[in-house]
């Protein structure tokens, strides 16, 4: 997700995903496989916002598929309870892990990792990271009206 505002709704017990589970049924998970199979079978992502490059996406998620098939991994069993609902101790004993909770973690993880600046190429990896560096920079730095009604009267 591209954006700072992107974060604000991926956060766990909303309808937006935001944990690392795929499910037949569960809409609480990242990616929704439907049980019925065919040729209407299709894979849902959820959790990229109207904000997201649907190119820089849909080259990414081909390119980890392609990948994993490549490598023969397998996929790890469907979950279908409602990870909202799971404590942190449940999540931790079932391997769930939580996307990034803002873009800043989500620049980090990005430059973690190489997969993606191997499927993007250098060129449009490093100029994506440094405009969003710039972005999350200037988000931090600025002042909302949130902030402004919140402790301009109490401070």
């Amino acid at each position: 997700n591209p954006t700072v505002n992107s974060y604000k709704r991926l956060v766990p017990g909303y309808e937006a995903p935001s944990y690392l589970v795929w499910s037949t049924s569960n809409r609480s998970c990242l990616v929704r496989i439907p049980a019925a199979r065919g040729k209407g079978t299709r894979v849902e992502l959820r959790c990229p916002d109207p904000t997201c490059n649907p190119y820089l996406e849909m080259a990414l998620c081909l390119a980890a598929g392609l990948d994993g098939i490549k490598r023969g991994l397998k996929p790890a069993p469907a979950y279908d309870k409602n990870v909202f609902a799971l404590s942190d101790e449940e999540l931790a004993k079932n391997g769930i892990k939580c996307l990034p909770g803002s873009l800043e973690e989500a620049i980090k993880a990005a430059e973690a990792d190489p997969f993606i600046k191997e499927t993007l190429g250098s060129h449009v990896f490093n100029n994506y990271i440094s405009g969003k560096k710039a972005e999350w920079d200037s988000y931090k730095t600025s002042v909302s009206q949130w902030e402004i009604n919140r402790y301009m009267i109490n401070y």
